[in-house]
C-alpha cells in the first residue's frame, strides 16, 4: 500500500489515476445497460470513430478532444438511427462507422505529413499524455454519469430489460437510449488518451461479464461491475508502473481478463454448491 501511494506522489501518475478511476467507474456503469442489451460493441465502434476524429483534428490544427466529442456523439446518433429505423442491423451499423472512421483517420495521418503529434498515444494509451484539463473534464463526466444513473435508475433498469414494457409505462425509451449513447461517447473520448482507442472498450465489457458470473440481480451486477472496473484499472496501473514500456491499455485488458476468468471459476463453484 505504501508503494502505491509513493507511485501516486508523482504528478503524472496522480493525474492518470484520477482520470482512469473516474472513467473506469463511468464506463462500468454505462456498460451494465450496454452489455445486458447486447449493445456492448457500440463502445468499440465509437472508440474507432474517436480515433479517426482525433487524427482529423490534428491534421487541421483543432483541439483533439473537443473536436472528437461532437463527432463521436453524432456517430452514436447515426448508429442508433440505422439500427432502429432501417434494415441495417446494429452490428452492421457499428462496423460501417468503425471502418469508415479508421479509414478517414489513417488518410488524415498520411496526408498530414510532418505533424508533430504522437497519435499512438490515442491508439494504445499513455500515462504521460494526461494533463490537468483531462482531470477536470473526467471528474465532470464522472459526476454526470453517476447522477444520471442514480436519478434514472428505474428507467434504465426497465429500458435495459424490456423496451416494449418501458414504452407502455410512459418511459421515453428513445430519449433514454440517446442519453446513454451520449454519455458513452463523451466518456470514451475523455478516457481514450489514457487507455487507448483500441482497448478502452474492455472497461465496458469485462467488468459486467465478471459481475454476471457471480451475481444475478441488476442492482448487484451494477455494484460489482463498478468494483471490478475500478479494481481492473488500479491493478493495471500498478502493473504498468512496474513493467516498463508496457502500455497502460494493454495492462488493464490483461487484468480485466484475469479477473473475468477468476469470476467465471468462482461462479462455477457456486453453482456446484447450490
Amino acid at each position: 500500500m505504501a508503494e502505491f501511494f509513493q507511485i501516486l506522489s508523482r504528478d503524472y501518475m496522480r493525474n492518470a489515476f484520477i482520470v482512469g478511476i473516474t472513467m473506469a467507474i463511468s464506463l462500468a456503469l454505462l456498460g451494465v445497460s450496454l452489455v445486458l442489451k447486447k449493445h456492448s460493441m457500440i463502445g468499440d465502434g465509437l472508440s474507432h470513430v474517436g480515433f479517426g476524429a482525433v487524427a482529423v483534428a490534428v491534421c487541421f490544427g483543432f483541439t483533439p478532444i473537443y473536436f472528437a466529442i461532437p463527432m463521436v456523439i453524432l456517430a452514436s446518433f447515426l448508429i442508433l438511427y440505422l439500427a432502429n429505423k432501417s434494415k441495417v442491423f446494429a452490428d452492421s451499423a457499428i462496423a460501417i462507422f468503425s471502418t469508415l472512421a479508421l479509414a478517414i483517420g489513417y488518410a488524415a495521418i498520411e496526408l498530414g505529413e510532418g505533424i508533430n503529434f504522437n497519435l499512438g498515444n490515442y491508439l494504445y494509451g499513455s500515462l504521460l499524455g494526461v494533463n490537468l484539463e483531462d482531470v477536470i473534464l473526467s471528474i465532470c463526466v464522472f459526476i454526470v454519469v453517476v447522477l444520471v444513473f442514480i436519478l434514472l435508475y428505474n428507467r434504465i433498469f426497465t429500458v435495459t430489460f424490456d423496451e416494449t414494457f418501458s414504452k407502455s409505462t410512459g418511459t421515453k425509451t428513445t430519449l433514454m437510449n440517446i442519453i446513454i449513447s451520449v454519455l458513452t461517447s463523451v466518456t470514451i473520448v475523455v478516457g481514450m488518451k489514457l487507455m487507448g482507442a483500441l482497448l478502452i472498450t474492455s472497461l465496458i465489457i469485462f467488468p459486467v461479464l465478471s459481475a454476471r458470473q457471480i451475481v444475478k440481480t441488476f442492482k448487484k451486477v451494477t455494484i460489482f461491475s463498478v468494483i471490478f472496473g475500478a479494481l481492473s484499472f488500479t491493478i493495471g496501473l500498478l502493473i504498468c508502473s512496474i513493467v516498463m514500456n508496457l502500455p497502460i491499455g494493454s495492462s488493464i485488458v490483461f487484468t480485466s481478463f484475469i479477473l473475468c476468468m477468476i469470476c467465471l471459476l468462482i461462479g462455477k463453484i457456486m453453482k456446484k454448491k447450490c
